[in-house]
């Protein structure tokens, strides 16, 4: 090999061994960097309590310090109507949540002697025109201060089923049912069973076969059985959305929500909530129905409301159970400022 030769190539070697080294000065540059910003990441996660999820949101630790207690008025809008009333709350500081169930025929009328059907708190409803108004007369039965609302339209319910892959849930009972009128036709099987979102509407409409039998008396009958099957639904659809395998899908949830779902929420203030509801254990959520009893006033069923059980009810669901007489002005002035 000649003199020239092995200088081009020594020239070759500086040069392939200047760019392996600036390769490695870049490489050590973004180890760098990387590791600067695992490390306010890190930080960022233990400032949360360990929440990375809430970290990724930007969140820091006055964030869950400022977010209140959530008080929502969920309402199922199928074909005008809304045979679904719940009050629903949920605390991230504490990760507990509570639902009341309001039966659609509940009496709000002002004279019983003169109850007629548009005295039912599902008659105020109007096609979604007005949920204001169900806000007010459920604030009115509970001695509540619900300030949101949430409409959720059956269809939208039967995709965001779908789209997170069915639902896990033990149908009570074989459920058969058929009202051309609607269009509605029932047809499941007792057990559990993974459910598409189809099968889900089918579960929360159902109130009786058409034999006329129903659910048992323990469980809840007719309408009764219905609320608790449709609080329960609502749980195992929260618990199968919040699964972290779900997390990739939350752009699709997010637009069946918008599409689906009116609501007076701000979406922006909403999303502050999901870090901390993911990690809510659902098995804990605690679940009645408003206390009363049905009674048939002028032809027509009533429920009417136990004024003095309702107390007693709005107490253990979301105000916690007084023990002193200073625990219960405690809770008279939270229920004003909620």
């Amino acid at each position: 090999m000649g003199k020239h030769e092995k200088t081009k190539e020594e020239t070759k070697n500086k040069k392939n061994k200047k760019k392996r080294h600036i390769g490695l000065k870049i490489f050590i540059f973004i180890l760098i960097l990387l590791a600067i910003g695992g490390g306010l990441f890190a930080k960022r996660v233990h400032d949360v309590g360990g929440n990375w999820l809430a970290a990724l949101f930007g969140h820091n630790e006055e964030t869950l310090k400022n977010l209140d207690k959530l008080y929502v008025l969920a309402m199922g809008e199928s074909t005008g109507m809304s045979d679904t009333i719940i009050v629903c709350s949920y605390d991230p500081k504490t990760q507990e949540a509570s639902m009341l169930s309001i039966p659609r025929d509940t009496f709000i009328g002002d004279s019983r002697r003169n109850a007629n059907t548009s005295d039912k708190i599902n008659a105020i409803y109007n096609g979604g025109e007005s949920p204001e108004k169900t806000v007010e007369a459920v604030n009115e039965l509970t001695g509540l201060n619900i300030k949101y609302y949430v409409l959720i339209d059956t269809e939208g319910v039967v995709k965001l089923v779908n789209e997170i892959g069915g639902v896990e849930f033990n149908v009570p009972i074989d459920m058969k049912y058929d009202d051309a009128t609607q269009n509605l036709h029932i047809n499941l099987k007792a057990g559990m069973q993974k459910l598409n979102g189809e099968q889900v509407e089918q579960l929360v409409r159902f109130r009786h076969n058409n034999n006329g039998t129903s659910y048992s008396l323990d469980y809840g009958n007719e309408d009764y059985g219905r609320m608790r099957t449709q609080r329960d639904v609502i749980i195992a659809i929260a618990k199968q959305t919040i699964q972290f395998k779900n997390v990739t899908e939350i752009g699709s949830i997010v637009d069946i929500t918008k599409k689906y779902v009116k609501t007076n929420m701000n979406f922006n203030s909403l999303k502050d909530y999901i870090p901390y509801a993911v990690n809510l254990n659902t098995n804990n959520i605690k679940t009645k129905q408003l206390p009363g009893e049905s009674e048939r006033i002028n032809g027509i069923w009533f429920f009417l409301a136990d004024e003095d059980e309702i107390k007693e009810v709005v107490q253990e669901l979301f105000l916690g159970t007084p023990t002193t007489a200073e625990e219960n002005t405690e809770i008279e002035n939270q229920t004003n400022q909620i």
